[in-house]
C-alpha cells in the first residue's frame, strides 16, 4: 500500500507539473524557469525510492541478515568460528544437565540418614545414600562405609571422595573456557589476512580505490563480528556452569562437616 501511495503521489506531481508547464508556456512569461518544473517531482520520486529501498531493508527479519552477512564472510574462517560454536553449545548444555541431576536436596539427605543410623545402623544409611543420586549422596556412603575403621578413616574418606566429585563437576569445562578464547581470535585472525590481501590489492593496483578493498574489508571484519558473537554466547553459558558448580561444591563440604558430626555422635552413642 504505501508503495502505491508513493507512485500515485510521483504520477501527480508529474501530472501537475507538466499541466503547469504548459500553461505558462502558452503565456510567455519566464520560460526558462517554468520549463523546470517538472524537476521536483524527479526529486520526489528520488526521495521516495530511497525511502522504499531503506524500508525493506529495515523490514528484512534479523535471522536472514544474519545469514547472509554470515555467507559473506567466507567459508574458511567462518566455518571454524562456527564449529566452535556448535561444540562449545554442545558442551555446555551436557554439562548443565548434568549438573541439574547432580543437585540433591542435602538437608533432606542429612535427615534420611541420620534417622537410618539411628533405627537401622551403618547398614541402613548406607541404603539411604545408594537409593539417592547425586555426588553429596556417594560422599556419605564413602564415609559410611569407612566408619567401622574410625571417624578419622571416615573423614579422610570424605575429603578425598568429594575431589573425586568435583573433578567430575568439573569436566569438560576448560574446553568451554578454549572456545570462548578461540573463537575471537580466529576472527582477529580472518580480520588481519582480509587487511592484508586488501593492501596486496592496493598495491598491485597502484593507486588507492575504495571500491577495490571495500569488499575485502568488509568480509574482514565479519570473521571478527562472528567471532565475539560467539565467545559473548559461550561467556553466559561457562559463568552459569561455574555457579552452578561452586553451588554444589559448597553444599558438598556442608553436607560433608554434617555427616561427620553424625558419625562422631554415633560412634560415641556405641
Amino acid at each position: 500500500m504505501k508503495r502505491l501511495f508513493s507512485i500515485l503521489a510521483i504520477t501527480g506531481l508529474m501530472t501537475f507539473g507538466t499541466v503547469q508547464a504548459q500553461e505558462d508556456t502558452t503565456q510567455t512569461t519566464e520560460p526558462a524557469v517554468e520549463a523546470a518544473a517538472p524537476a521536483p517531482a524527479e526529486e520526489a520520486a528520488t526521495v521516495e525510492t530511497v525511502a522504499d529501498d531503506e524500508t525493506t531493508a529495515a523490514d528484512k527479519p534479523f535471522t536472514q541478515e544474519l545469514k547472509e552477512r554470515f555467507i559473506q564472510g567466507g567459508p574458511g574462517f567462518m566455518g571454524i568460528v562456527l564449529l566452535c560454536l556448535i561444540l562449545g553449545l554442545a558442551i555446555a548444555i551436557e554439562r548443565i544437565i548434568y549438573l541439574n541431576l547432580s543437585t540433591t536436596n542435602s538437608k533432606k539427605l542429612i535427615k534420611d540418614v541420620e534417622d537410618a543410623l539411628q533405627s537401622g545402623g551403618v547398614n541402613a544409611a548406607k541404603e539411604v545414600c545408594r537409593n539417592t543420586a547425586g555426588p553429596v549422596a556417594s560422599i556419605f556412603y564413602q564415609g559410611l562405609d569407612r566408619i567401622d575403621h574410625g571417624v578419622e578413616s571416615a573423614e579422610k574418606a570424605v575429603v578425598s571422595y568429594g575431589g573425586v566429585q568435583m573433578g567430575q563437576l568439573e569436566k569438560n569445562v576448560s574446553w568451554i573456557s578454549l572456545f570462548i578464547a578461540l573463537a575471537p581470535m580466529l576472527g582477529f585472525m580472518g580480520t588481519v589476512i582480509g587487511m592484508i590481501q586488501a593492501f596486496d590489492k592496493i598495491e598491485a593496483a597502484g593507486n588507492m580505490d575504495a571500491s577495490l578493498v571495500a569488499g575485502g574489508i568488509k568480509v574482514a571484519l565479519l570473521t571478527t563480528v562472528f567471532g565475539l558473537i560467539v565467545a559473548m554466547i559461550l561467556q553466559v553459558f561457562y559463568n552459569y556452569i561455574i555457579a552452578k558448580i561452586d553451588s554444589i561444591v559448597n553444599d558438598m563440604e556442608d553436607a560433608s562437616i554434617s555427616l561427620v558430626d553424625i558419625l562422631v555422635d554415633y560412634k560415641n552413642k556405641k
